[in-house]
């Protein structure tokens, strides 16, 4: 019998090159509007100005299968106040095609990390209300859902909730982000 061949997927943090493969990746669900509220497409310079932008706590990661870019995920600041400054907000997009295979789990779980590292002790993602494979995925990864935005968005001609959910690390203290400030 033969073995099966196993699939080699390497996880990495984003470079200003993976710019293209992040923006036509994100493109993919901006233009079926069924899970951003972003509705104007991405251009590779619009994801390096935003790279650019990052603090030293902010970041992409990339999924690559055999040296193509499958999937991303975002995490940056919650917000400029001061009060905030240990919530990071989390985002992960996979190519449609790529969806349900369980690939989301690794990409999220990098966040975590990069999270963790980076002293945010809250972590924030918001996602479509009625996206279930979404929801699904962050609770899997210890996510809870906090609460329901109802209409707060609109888009493709209708009004669209969103889910928010959080994870709290408890093993990161304040003691953690103090060495960025």
């Amino acid at each position: 019998m033969e073995n099966p061949v196993k699939e080699t997927l390497d996880l990495r943090d984003a470079v200003a090159a993976d710019a293209a493969a992040i923006a036509d990746i994100f493109n993919e669900s901006i233009l079926a509007a069924t899970a951003t509220m972003v509705v104007t497409p991405q251009t590779a310079a619009d994801i390096r100005r935003q790279m650019a932008g990052f603090t030293n706590r902010e970041g992409y990661v990339v999924l690559e299968r055999a040296g193509e870019v499958i999937g991303w995920g975002a995490f940056k600041l919650y917000s400029p106040r001061g009060g905030y400054n240990r919530c990071a907000e989390t985002s992960v997009f996979l190519r449609r095609t790529e969806s349900g295979r369980g690939l989301g789990s690794r990409v999220v779980q990098a966040l975590i990390e990069r999270c963790r590292e980076a002293g945010y002790r809250h972590l924030i993602a918001r996602v479509w209300a009625d996206n279930e494979a979404s929801r699904a995925l962050f609770r899997k990864m210890g996510f809870e859902v906090v609460g329901i935005q109802r209409d707060i968005g609109y888009i493709g001609g209708h009004w669209q909730d969103i889910a928010i959910l959080q994870l709290v690390l408890e093993d990161v203290g304040p003691e953690v982000a103090e060495r960025f400030f």
